[in-house]
């Protein structure tokens, strides 16, 4: 390149034709066989664009040490192949996009409306802060652009100036005040084929500029840099320095072109001084250069894809691992609050309040269940007592119900405490205290179940008096004992008697073993460890609410599969 009045440029030799001396190199074929093989292009944007919907459905669910980095790494990565990798797979013809970015003042909107050769972006202290980045290019590129998903957040400007075969992206602020402005400028930065970074005299050793051409350098992205405003004076020093550091990141072959300091101005800078950078974008403009900077930028996106999924894989299988754990530790809690229902059911707590109550008045002189037994032995009966006595057993057992559905909600409530308690404090395992966001409390679940439960278990004294007074075998005073019982007091009688004593209460345990000696205790046994399980349950349905947390597809066992199943497929396609 040769050198122009008060312009200092990175390279003193002239560039010959097809091959600019600091263009971004590549095997010269490397885009030119991705469009010999429209096959094994077209498997490679499928494989692309399906690994593009599994990224973006990845979610990190459990709050672990490094959760920001793999979320931040997450988006950068959607953003690489939903702007840059899925768009340029789809057109690999359109024009390279030229992404000019940098830190706050560096000049870049006044470089691009040089370049340009009229004001398309607004400039110096006009500019807005919330301004939109500008994208523009040649008329007859247009449609070659139309699809690209980078023009739903710029303004589009077409210009005659602008070389067929590149479009200028003037991004926002790397440092912007504005924290949208930053994050726009990083994903632009990810839709580009080439970046142009400019920086100045005064801002080049920033060490935010350098961390992202790190980035860029890791996934092979074309870079040049423009050194803006140099004063003549100390030209030699910052352009030595400058090209230390450039080689220091692994940028020694980038081109840098350096813009002289030309004092306070509004406006375009003179053609002069941007000429070598417009001669260069000129010569990268032509088919088979601009294809070499695509194929190059792209071979280096597609390869850093490899340990960018791997390392996002990693990130989701320590999600798996941690949610193992998690369950783990909760099956290991739960383990005291269902010895904690059995004692709860075994203590007479369902027997206490109302239940107690109840009997007393049913038992009280002159009432259905006083004196079950006459001093014959024989149970006291009589149709009229009988009747009596059926009609006292519906209040009896709404009793028991509403006070075994109370029992078995408070087991619920404690059980769900402890399992949460598990999940917090120095014990816990790691991204445990995450898990309560996802857990919700499930107060009506649980009153729900509990309330069922203890229907199901008073169904079931139905039940299991019917089956004692139907039984057969036993000698013939046993049979004619369930008989008796059967007439005087009924199937639903003994069910609340035999209900009642299960709950705990002393008093119809012995009314059992009265009305039936040889099998009260059994029945009575029976129906308690029936509610003793469904206590048990309801610790279950507190521990399933945990399952249903950690049952989020990202938290399977196999869910980093898909990802390195993704990447597998694109192995094996470049």
């Amino acid at each position: 390149m040769s050198a122009q009045p008060g312009i200092v440029p990175a390279r003193s030799s002239a560039p010959t034709p097809g091959r600019p001396t600091g263009a971004p190199g590549a095997a010269p074929g490397a885009a030119a066989e991705l469009l010999a093989r429209p096959l094994a292009q077209t498997s490679l944007l499928d494989a692309v664009r399906d690994l593009r919907r599994d990224v973006e459905g990845t979610s990190f669910p459990l709050e672990l040490a490094g959760i920001d980095a793999a979320r931040a790494s997450r988006a950068r990565l959607v953003d690489q192949l939903g702007e840059h990798l899925v768009p340029r797979l789809t057109e690999l013809s359109a024009p390279a996009v030229v992404v000019v970015a940098g830190s706050t003042g560096a000049g870049k909107s006044t470089l691009v409306n040089s370049l340009v050769g009229r004001e398309v972006t607004a400039a110096g202290v006009l500019r807005p802060t919330t301004r939109e980045p500008v994208l523009v290019h040649h008329p007859l590129d247009a449609d070659l652009l139309s699809h690209h998903p980078v023009l739903d957040s710029v303004e589009v400007v077409a210009a005659d100036s602008v070389p067929r075969g590149i479009a200028l992206l003037d991004a926002p602020d790397l440092d912007s005040v504005l924290e949208s402005n930053r994050a726009s400028a990083h994903r632009l930065l990810e839709a580009a084929d080439l970046w142009l970074f400019v920086t100045t005299a005064a801002r080049y050793g920033d060490a935010l500029p350098w961390r992202v051409l790190e980035a860029a350098v890791e996934r092979s992205t074309s870079i040049a840099m423009v050194l803006n405003r140099v004063p003549a004076a100390s030209l030699p020093t910052v352009r030595g320095d400058l090209l230390d550091r450039l080689r220091a990141h692994g940028l020694g072959g980038s081109p840098l072109f350096v813009v002289p300091d030309v004092g306070p101005h509004e406006g375009l800078l003179e053609p002069r001084v941007v000429a070598p950078v417009l001669r260069w974008l000129t010569m990268l403009a032509g088919p088979d250069r601009a294809r070499t900077v695509v194929g190059r930028t792209l071979r280096g996106a597609l390869a850093a894809l490899r340990p960018w999924v791997d390392e996002l894989a990693e990130a989701v299988q320590d999600q798996a691992d941690a949610a193992e754990r998690i369950a783990a530790a909760l099956d290991a809690a739960a383990e005291g609050p269902r010895g904690d229902a059995e004692t709860t059911v075994r203590s007479g707590a369902v027997a206490d309040g109302a239940v107690r109550a109840r009997w007393t008045g049913l038992t009280a002189k002159g009432e259905p269940f006083a004196r079950l037994v006459r001093r014959s032995g024989r149970v006291r009966g009589g149709s009229r007592l009988a009747r009596s006595r059926s009609a006292a057993v519906e209040p009896l057992v709404a009793d028991l119900t509403e006070s075994a559905a109370a029992v078995l909600t408070s087991v619920g409530e404690r059980a769900g405490a402890t399992l949460r308690a598990a999940l917090t404090g120095p014990d816990a395992p790691p991204g445990g205290p995450s898990m309560l966001a996802m857990w919700p409390a499930g107060d009506q679940a649980r009153a729900g179940a509990a309330e069922r439960a203890a229907r199901a278990w008073t169904a079931e004294g139905a039940r299991a008096a019917r089956a004692v007074l139907v039984a057969a075998g036993g000698d013939e005073a046993s049979a004619a004992r369930r008989r008796e019982v059967a007439r005087a007091v009924g199937e639903d009688g003994l069910a609340a008697v035999a209900l009642a004593a299960a709950a705990g209460l002393d008093e119809a345990a012995q009314a059992l073993r009265t009305l039936l000696p040889d099998a009260a205790d059994a029945l009575a046994e029976e129906l308690r460890a029936d509610l003793v399980r469904r206590a048990q349950a309801q610790v279950d349905v507190e521990r399933a609410g945990a399952d249903d947390a950690l049952a989020a597809p990202d938290l399977a066992a196999d869910a980093s599969s898909r990802l390195r199943l993704r990447l597998a497929v694109l192995k094996g396609l470049t």
